[in-house]
């Protein structure tokens, strides 16, 4: 805490009605560029801060009246000392915003946390703001919305964190009714599931309050840094689909479907990137076609199969370049969900069960890579990942291995099985 500055003619209410009155006020520096004021006047004086911004000038604040006529009571009415006190406080708020940091004040709750958190994600181009926002609205303000961050304690996150892994998953429903939840599934899977998509909405949360702690909204960050996620429950279970699946899903699809589905399969791109695609994205000369809106927040070059360049030379054909690349039947842009209904259609009819995500053709473009060899560096950068952990966390185990080939050379053929009469039918790779 700063010591009081003393003034003789200032610090007492005696001394202070000895001043001449005048409306210039009576200064006392307290730091370099910022001073203390007191202005006298007939009925009493009133007590001034006034600093030197960084872009010249000055800049002065009235911040209470004198306790000339009346006992001060630190609110306002203010003694030599208290004035002090306040000016320091309004003058290191001051020079917080001058730098750019966050200057609110009084109680602060989750809810403010997250506005600001999420402020400053979109900022900064932060990936996934969507689903970010989505997961707050939907679980985190509802019970913790009001709650000021300073009171939280680790038992109460810890048991909203397990109250999340309790419930059902949520069902989709319209706009403005009331959230809907599936039937509760017991199994083991189904479990699995929940607490990891509570551990997701977990690491939400515990950015938001980084963030608070960081701008100064609360003093320690020992509440949620002892609450801990479920553990075992982030198990990579990736699908893909085979070759003859590939081939019976195409040939199922609706046409201006069936070359999304084209795309998604020969680049391994999200369905946003595939709609965001427009005709001067692809380089016919270079064979790569570029994504300049990932969820990483920066462009990409994908690399095209001999396959992939006739695709995408057949869709820019006679278009402008800033036509997208992939329309719908009536030429409109597809919407942000506008797969969902094709997809199924097409795995009915293909008798790929249960049914796949559009995201799977994602994933059967990287299974694919790593089943023949490439490289984990090689699948991360065509895939768009930041760096290889996420790469190998998904289609390592698929890459053939020194492990694999070892056990499969080496331990011998026990006679237990008999041979198959089966033959499985291939298909060509052209």
């Amino acid at each position: 805490m700063a010591r009081t500055v003393r003034d003789a003619n200032l610090e007492t209410r005696t001394a202070r009605l000895r001043l001449p009155i005048r409306s210039e006020p009576y200064w006392r520096g307290l730091e370099k560029g910022f001073a203390l004021g007191y202005r006298r006047r007939g009925k009493g004086g009133t007590w001034l801060a006034r600093r030197r911004p960084a872009a010249g000038g000055y800049a002065e604040h009235k911040i209470g009246t004198s306790d000339d006529l009346q006992d001060a009571d630190g609110v306002a009415i203010l003694d030599y000392a208290q004035a002090q006190k306040t000016a320091r406080a309004w003058w290191r708020t001051e020079l917080r915003r001058e730098e750019g940091h966050e200057t609110r004040s009084g109680p602060y709750t989750v809810a403010e946390a997250i506005a600001d958190y999420l402020k400053e994600l979109e900022g900064r181009g932060g990936k996934s703001i969507y689903q970010t926002h989505r997961a707050a609205e939907t679980h985190i303000l509802p019970a913790l919305g009001t709650v000021m961050v300073g009171k939280l304690t680790a038992k109460r996150i810890e048991d909203w964190h397990r109250g999340l892994a309790a419930k059902p998953a949520l069902a989709r429903s319209k706009p403005g009714r009331r959230p809907n939840h599936r039937k509760a599934d017991k199994s083991a899977d189904g479990i699995r599931k929940r607490r990891a998509t509570a551990n997701r909405i977990l690491t939400v949360l515990k950015a938001t309050l980084n963030h608070a702690w960081k701008s100064g909204h609360i003093t320690s960050d020992a509440a949620w840094r002892r609450v801990k996620p479920f553990r075992a429950v982030e198990t990579a279970r990736v699908r893909y689909l085979s070759e003859a699946e590939c081939v019976r899903l195409v040939n199922t699809c609706a046409p201006a479907f069936r070359n999304l589905v084209r795309g998604a399969l020969l680049t391994g791109c999200r369905y946003s990137e595939l709609t965001n695609m427009h005709a001067a994205d692809f380089n016919a000369d270079a064979g790569v076609v570029t994504v300049r809106e990932s969820k990483m927040g920066k462009p990409r070059h994908v690399v095209l199969t001999v396959e992939g360049q006739r695709l995408f030379a057949s869709l820019t054909a006679g278009k402008l370049g800033t036509d997208p690349i992939f329309a719908r039947h009536d030429g409109g842009v597809w919407g942000k969900s506008h797969q969902l209904r094709p997809m199924l259609e097409a795995c009915e009819r293909a008798k790929i069960k249960p049914a796949i995500s559009f995201h799977v053709l994602r994933h059967t473009h990287g299974s694919t890579l790593a089943m023949r060899g490439v490289p984990m560096g090689v699948i991360a950068e065509q895939l768009g990942h930041a760096d290889t952990r996420m790469t190998e966390k998904h289609y390592a185990h698929l890459a053939p291995s020194y492990v694999a080939e070892t056990i499969r050379g080496n331990f011998p053929t026990l006679g237990i099985v008999g041979k198959s009469t089966v033959t499985p039918i291939r298909r060509k790779t052209p």
